[in-house]
C-alpha cells in the first residue's frame, strides 16, 4: 500500500523546487496535495503537472499572513476531507553581509521562514490535535546549523525553525501530532547552479560525498517523516547534506 494513501497534505512554497518535488513524491504515494504559494499561476501550473484537480489544488498564500494560512489549510479540509500532513517549506533569500544588509532584508527573511513556519505549525496543530493525529515537517537548512557568510538573516531564521520544531513537538506529542524538521545542504537547483564556479567548487570540497543533492532526495526524507515509517519520531532534525559539516 502507498505510504500516504488516502491522506491530505499541504505544502507551502510548492510551486517549484524542493516544495514541488515533495508534492510530487506525496502524490506518487497516494496523497492529495494542496499547494500554497505566492505565485498563483505557477502553482496552478504545478497542479496540472501533478495530475490535475483530482489529486491537487492551488491556493495563493502569503505564509506571513495567518488568515492566508487558515484559508490554505481550510482548502485541504473542505476540498479533500482531512489535514494529515503539513510541510512548511516556503522561503526566500536576501543575502548580504551584516554591514550592507538592510533592516527590511532581515525582516523579510525572518518573517517568511520563521513566522511562516510558526503560522503553519500552530494552525495545523490546532486542526490535527482535534483528530489526534498528524505530521508536520518544517524545512530548515544546514545554514541554520553552521551559519553562512552573508546570511545572518537566513541562518537565524533557519536555526529558529529548529527551536520552533522542538518546542512544538513537546507541546503536541500527547495529542498524537508529530513535528520534525529537515536540514538540506547544497541541493541542485536553478538558484544554486547560477553560483559563480569558484563558490560552487568551494562548497563541493566541503561535501564528503563529492556531489550536490537532488530535490528528490530531500523529498524522500520528508516523505519518511510524513509517513508512518517515522511513527516514533518527533522533535528530530534530519540532515540531507552528503555529510557536509558533520
Amino acid at each position: 500500500m502507498a505510504l500516504l494513501n488516502g491522506r491530505t497534505a499541504v505544502v507551502t512554497g510548492g510551486a517549484q523546487g524542493i516544495g514541488f518535488a515533495i508534492a510530487e513524491r506525496f502524490v506518487a504515494e497516494g496523497a492529495r496535495v494542496v499547494l500554497g504559494d505566492l505565485d498563483l499561476d505557477a502553482t496552478e501550473a504545478a497542479v496540472r503537472r501533478l495530475g490535475g484537480t483530482e489529486v491537487a489544488a492551488a491556493v495563493r498564500c502569503n505564509v506571513t499572513d495567518s488568515s492566508d494560512v487558515d484559508a490554505l489549510l481550510a482548502r485541504a479540509v473542505d476540498g479533500f476531507g482531512s489535514l494529515d500532513v503539513v510541510v512548511n517549506n516556503a522561503g526566500i533569500t536576501r543575502d548580504a553581509t551584516m554591514r550592507t544588509m538592510t533592516e527590511d532584508q532581515f525582516d523579510q527573511v525572518v518573517n517568511v521562514h520563521l513566522k511562516g513556519s510558526w503560522n503553519g505549525t500552530r494552525k495545523a496543530a490546532a486542526i490535527m490535535r482535534e483528530q489526534r493525529s498528524g505530521a508536520i515537517v518544517n524545512i530548515s537548512s544546514l545554514s541554520g546549523k553552521v551559519g553562512m557568510v552573508g546570511q545572518t538573516n537566513y541562518s537565524a531564521a533557519k536555526a529558529g525553525i529548529v527551536g520552533l520544531t522542538k518546542a512544538a513537538a513537546k507541546e503536541m506529542a500527547h495529542h498524537g501530532v508529530r513535528v520534525n524538521a529537515v536540514q538540506p545542504g547544497l541541493i541542485r537547483s536553478a538558484m544554486t547552479e547560477a553560483m559563480p564556479e569558484k563558490a560552487w567548487e568551494q562548497k563541493m570540497n566541503e561535501i564528503p560525498m563529492r556531489r550536490a543533492g537532488e530535490v528528490a532526495e530531500v523529498a524522500n526524507v520528508v516523505l519518511f517523516l510524513a509517513s508512518d515509517l517515522s511513527s516514533y519520531m518527533t522533535g528530530t532534525v534530519l540532515e540531507v547534506t552528503g555529510g557536509r559539516f558533520m
